[in-house]
């Protein structure tokens, strides 16, 4: 018999889907690479991830029925493809789920000829303080403008070392986050601008990003982002009656038309605070179905991607 969940890694956000995972209750194996890894994750978890790899894990075993996958960028794909060429039928796995449109083509063609599902994992869709704005949102008629910025601390970033390629394609890998947001939000464009210029030894393809436009929902959007100035991740939505300002992103707080304060929405931070923010929901929504329509599919992942990579400049 088959496990029926496997967690497919033993990093950092390993980590936190297992926190979820064991606040559910499901039952759950955990598959892991080296044993270095087992070890500090099972000194963080408590559990003991089985070692050799996902290939050496499906040698030995059935598919599981459900996979969460949350290895390095770079290992995306492949992952979720061996799953699906073993018979896993149900797949989350963590954004951008690829780098490049042929791998995402891949996994369609894969999916798609088995019947499989794949979701890709942007847990700020999930946030308590997103589901409190959809409501205000509606009250008061719905989105009239929004927008958005994206700023990476490049700093930070430099020194960091990643796989080849992850870097280079940081708005997929990283501040696709915000971007994905907005655009569930707002709706994804149908006239737009964009611009960019500058660029980073480690991201060539721009490092200042600006465009505006309207979206098929027909609401006017526009976004920026400096990565070699200040700035932060933030969405802000604007309403008949407010503006809703996601900054930091995990917290809504609104500025009433009229007025200049800027004031806390209300909003149940419970589980967004006991877990990292959105998981619990996301995790709930691909596996018991709850609030499904909040998942990214990888139909959608295919059709956001030239948005991506027309903002970022990519090839």
């Amino acid at each position: 018999m088959s496990d029926h969940l496997i967690l497919v890694g033993a990093g950092y956000m390993a980590q936190e889907y297992t926190n979820v995972l064991l606040g559910t209750g499901k039952t759950f194996t955990v598959v892991g690479r080296g044993e270095e890894s087992a070890a500090k994750f099972e000194a963080a978890t408590g559990i003991r991830p089985v070692t050799g790899g996902l290939d050496g894990y499906l040698a030995k075993n059935p598919a599981p029925e459900y996979a969460v996958v949350a290895v390095s960028v770079e290992m995306l794909q492949k992952t979720v493809c061996s799953l699906l060429i073993g018979g896993c039928r149900h797949i989350l796995v963590e954004k951008p789920g690829a780098l490049y449109p042929a791998e995402l083509q891949e996994i369609k063609t894969l999916a798609d000829r088995s019947g499989a599902e794949v979701f890709i994992a942007y847990n700020r869709r999930f946030y308590a303080g997103v589901k409190a704005a959809e409501k205000l949102i509606a009250e008061d008629g719905g989105i009239r403008s929004i927008n958005f910025e994206f700023t990476e601390w490049a700093h930070k970033i430099a020194p960091l070392k990643r796989a080849p390629g992850v870097k280079e394609h940081l708005i997929l890998s990283n501040s696709s986050h915000v971007i994905d947001l907005a655009f569930f939000l707002g709706g994804l464009p149908t006239q737009w601008s964009a611009y960019t210029s500058g660029s980073l030894p480690w991201h060539p393809s721009a490092s200042v990003f600006s465009g505006a436009g309207i979206t098929e929902k027909g609401i006017l959007f526009s976004y920026h982002a400096d990565w070699e100035s200040a700035g932060r991740w933030s969405v802000e939505v604007l309403t008949e009656k407010r503006k809703l300002i996601f900054c930091p992103m995990e917290k809504l707080q609104q500025t009433l038309r009229g007025t200049v304060s800027v004031e806390d929405v209300p909003a149940d931070y419970e589980i967004d605070t006991k877990y990292k923010a959105g998981l619990f929901a996301e995790i709930d929504a691909f596996l018991n179905g709850v609030d499904r329509s909040r998942l990214c599919t990888l139909h959608k992942q295919i059709e956001c991607l030239p948005f991506y990579n027309r903002i970022a400049n990519y090839e």
